[in-house]
């Protein structure tokens, strides 16, 4: 944890007052209690179920996020969305972008560029042992690695790291690296720098968070200068 530098925002999730200025997209609905904010569809049989919780703040290109999540269903998919910006430099809530609800493509082939991980993937029919990093806008596979959670056990508390040191994209669930990636910013387009935060969730997923943090990181060490800018 020495490269988390000073904390740039911090909410327990535990009351509603956590999450004023948050924007849920989607058939939501939000719960708070025990601590925990709860998200759960209103429309968990439905194609279009699906909702994502955006964060209002700004964060910059080299930050370290880290939040706590419990999945209280079996089935689900869980995805962060970072560094999302409208495109055209636009705020992710500029009104002059186009409506969103949910549906997961005006996310990553609509008119906002950010960077995606899905790092619990168990759908009906189709459980995933792997964790995507996708770049949008063009739902660019760049990079995968091992799954977040393989099974979903209520009761089970899982912390997750999210870092982005400018180009160099890394998460890890529990202690373990499930992303460790360096955008060439070449491949799927330029490096995106810094955005918002937005937590997703399928329409079948029941996921509680806790303790959302965020810091920026600490500067780089001189020996990095060997190792060229990222």
């Amino acid at each position: 944890a020495s490269e988390r530098g000073r904390q740039l925002y911090a909410r327990a999730l535990g009351a509603a007052a956590d999450t004023r200025g948050w924007r849920l997209e989607g058939p939501g609905l939000v719960e708070y209690r025990d601590g925990w904010m709860l998200m759960k569809s209103e429309r968990p049989d439905g194609p279009e179920g699906h909702i994502v919780h955006w964060c209002p703040e700004e964060f910059p290109a080299r930050f370290w996020a880290e939040w706590e999540f419990e999945l209280l269903g079996e089935q689900g998919l869980c995805i962060v969305f970072f560094a999302a910006r409208g495109q055209g430099g636009r705020d992710v809530f500029d009104p002059s972008l186009a409506p969103r609800n949910g549906v997961f493509k005006r996310y990553h082939s609509g008119d906002i560029d950010c960077y995606h991980i899905s790092y619990f993937a168990n759908t009906p029919g189709s459980a995933r042992r792997v964790a995507n990093l996708r770049k949008n806008a063009g739902f660019y596979l760049v990079a995968n690695g091992p799954v977040g959670v393989a099974a979903a056990r209520p009761g089970e508390v899982h912390r997750a790291v999210l870092v982005k040191d400018g180009a160099r994209i890394r998460m890890a669930v529990d202690g373990r690296t499930i992303i460790d990636h360096t955008d060439d910013g070449a491949r799927a387009g330029q490096v995106w720098a810094g955005g918002k935060i937005g937590l997703r969730q399928m329409q079948w997923t029941i996921g509680r968070y806790r303790n959302f943090r965020v810091y920026a990181l600490n500067p780089e060490a001189p020996t990095g200068a060997n190792r060229g800018r990222r």
